[in-house]
């Protein structure tokens, strides 16, 4: 533990220097255990305590980490008809969160319905260190079922990784309201490949590098929140062995399918699936529609249509599809870069008490002003 505190005292210089050594030293075989138990005493406790270190102490006041935090926010949105609307945040944010507050205000004026917004636990650190388990039980039996505003149903908007929340309301709280219409912006609903800590710095990149060694153990499934919903391609059989969230989220376990979670999914009115064009914060882009590369390889990106999810209907995908019920919609912008226009076009008809959404064109013909999310 003694390492612990002297690389809180890191320079930003040293603390790059220092990742870069752990990465050759992991990719010696050799080295690697004799290494970390210098360290830790375990091999994979040594990789969760770097990466805690470098997010979250090596950095405490730097501003390029705080804009790495907020790029990668994700928040959820509960609307009940026409009354309640409630905000839950995600990955890295709060409700104090001028972005949220002028989100929340901006689909309240044009829907009609009131908003609140709830945090869970302890906002931006338990968004990223509670286990998306943990998340969703708070959300479904403190939130969602206490809440009697709700109580007769209601629509969900989802931002990133809030929309995986959402998600596991609807398949998961037994006794919950029915969610109506499930709204939802660059959700990472098929899983992603990459570590989203930052984007392209290259202490982002290593970071990303080192922890994939051990992605699917106990100590990083339970210690960070994204681990839960990366997929790696070519380490499928670990991936549905080990990951903890979102191989029971889709249903992907051939011995452990629950038609009930299929059941709840399929019964939404729409799944309204947002994807922004420019979107590098979840990669593939693709899985904001349940798209996703194939078993065992990085390319091609398969369409949602040509998935085994959608063909063999684990979660209802294609059932909901094929009743008309799921819109495809691509957005200019980055992750979560949203105008006002297309907010109002895409999202509020969904909120209303008389959903009649008019035609969607998918082409965006306007870019107006930024919603801001960060």
């Amino acid at each position: 533990m003694e390492e612990e505190g002297r690389s809180q005292n890191l320079t930003i210089k040293e603390s790059l220097s220092y990742l870069k050594r752990m990465k050759e030293t992991f990719q010696d075989d050799r080295k690697k255990k004799f290494y970390c138990l210098n360290l830790l005493d375990e091999e994979t406790d040594c990789l969760v305590w770097m990466i805690l270190v470098l997010v979250k102490r090596v950095f405490p006041g730097d501003a390029g980490m705080v804009s790495c935090f907020h790029e990668v926010c994700s928040i959820g949105v509960a609307m009940k008809l026409r009354v309640q609307l409630e905000p839950f945040l995600g990955i890295g944010d709060k409700c104090s969160n001028k972005g949220m507050r002028k989100f929340t205000k901006y689909l309240s004026d044009n829907s009609g319905s009131k908003g609140y917004c709830i945090e869970i636990g302890n906002g931006g650190w338990d968004s990223w260190f509670m286990t998306l388990e943990a998340q969703s039980q708070i959300v479904c039996n403190k939130v969602v079922k206490k809440m009697k505003d709700l109580k007769e149903g209601f629509n969900f908007v989802g931002l990133s990784q809030g929309n995986l929340i959402g998600r596991a309301v609807v398949e998961f709280c037994d006794g919950a309201p029915p969610v109506q219409n499930f709204i939802s912006l660059g959700g990472p609903h098929a899983g992603i490949s990459s570590v989203p800590l930052c984007g392209s710095g290259i202490w982002c990149l290593l970071a990303d590098d080192l922890l994939k060694l051990a992605i699917y153990s106990d100590v990083v499934q339970n210690s960070l929140a994204p681990s839960g919903f990366i997929k790696l391609p070519n380490d499928i059989p670990d991936y549905l062995e080990h990951c903890k969230f979102l191989p029971k989220l889709n249903n992907e376990r051939p011995d452990a399918r629950n038609s009930t979670y299929k059941e709840r999914f399929s019964s939404l009115k729409n799944l309204v699936l947002i994807m922004f064009e420019d979107d590098t914060v979840l990669v593939p882009k693709e899985t904001s529609w349940f798209g996703y590369y194939p078993d065992g390889e990085f390319e091609p990106i398969l369409p949602p249509q040509q998935t085994k999810l959608y063909i063999e209907d684990w979660i209802g995908l294609r059932s909901l599809d094929e009743g008309g019920r799921v819109k495809f919609i691509k957005v200019a912008g980055g992750h979560l870069g949203i105008s006002y226009n297309d907010a109002k076009k895409y999202i509020v008809p969904y909120l209303e008490e008389e959903h009649q959404p008019s035609q969607f064109d998918l082409q965006i013909k306007t870019n107006n002003v930024s919603l801001s999310l960060a």
